[in-house]
């Protein structure tokens, strides 16, 4: 009895559940706002590389120098840039043959890169919302879909790769209508969150999860603009039940955490990040 009972409160040491070391990532729209944020968590959190890519090479210089500053990395670990067009299927060929200088394999993808577009009912140019569509959804299928040999390469169901995507609760529920209205957007969020859950049945089984994250607000150049059309930061603050928007930690945390051994069982899901507004009347 004494021995079953031993058995019975017996534990796992989890003091490294959300340790990152070692891995390297790569970060897609990386240079500025929710990727910057995400990338500084994935260093800190261990992480010997993490590459930073979007289209502006002085963007991405100026988001390592930053990341490279940070106290307390692991030794040898860095931020890295290599600035790539991913809405284009030749930039993201260049973007893993870049990658693929470094490193036989990458244990981290977040395809984070997207685009907006605002106008009201009947004037959406059709140019418009086919770049939203086209950088929102597509570029991050074929983003995933060529940067799989490198997710695989070091893949087991023991110990699995991570892709993430980012959506919006714009993709949830209702995006911004009126005179600002996100049409475009809206649908491509949804689209992209349901696309990583059809990935993450395909993908699952060979070792790699995939996972989506739907931001709210977070104060950011793509999201100021509405921010102020909805009535401005602290109108929507107090609309959200724990009273404020979205801070830097809360998307860094929920993306170190997506990527490390506590979320080993988390795959085809999506994190809202929104405070509960999504409950409410908040809108993106």
């Amino acid at each position: 009895m004494a021995d079953e009972a031993r058995q019975q409160v017996q534990l796992q040491d989890f003091s490294s559940i959300f340790s990152l070391k070692g891995k390297i990532a790569v970060v897609t729209g990386g240079s500025r706002g929710l990727g910057l944020h995400s990338a500084s968590g994935l260093l800190q959190a261990g992480c010997a590389l993490v590459f930073i890519t979007s289209r502006k090479a002085k963007a991405c210089e100026e988001a390592c120098a930053a990341l490279n500053a940070l106290p307390g990395l692991q030794p040898g670990a860095k931020a890295i840039s290599v600035p790539a067009d991913s809405s284009k299927i030749e930039g993201i060929d260049a973007l893993v043959k870049a990658v693929s200088g470094y490193t036989d394999h990458v244990d981290i993808l977040f395809a984070n890169a997207g685009a907006t577009w605002g106008a009201p009912f009947g004037e959406v140019p059709p140019e418009s919302f086919s770049k939203v569509m086209d950088l929102n959804v597509k570029s991050v299928y074929y983003t995933i879909e060529r940067f799989a040999p490198l997710l695989l390469k070091n893949a087991s169901l023991a110990n699995p790769s991570r892709v993430l995507v980012t959506g919006s609760v714009a993709g949830i529920g209702v995006g911004s209508l009126g005179k600002q209205a996100t049409f475009a957007y809206s649908a491509s969020k949804s689209a992209v969150l349901h696309l990583a859950r059809n990935l993450a049945v395909e993908l699952g089984p060979k070792g790699v999860l995939v996972n989506g994250i739907a931001p709210g607000f977070f104060p950011s150049k793509m999201a100021n603009e509405l921010m102020k059309q909805a009535g401005g930061t602290d109108a929507l603050s107090k609309s959200i039940p724990n009273q404020r928007l979205g801070l830097p930690e809360d998307i860094a945390g929920t993306v170190v955490y997506l990527c490390s051994r506590a979320a080993g069982h988390v795959n085809g899901g999506t994190i809202v990040l929104n405070g509960g507004g999504e409950w409410g009347k908040t809108k993106l």
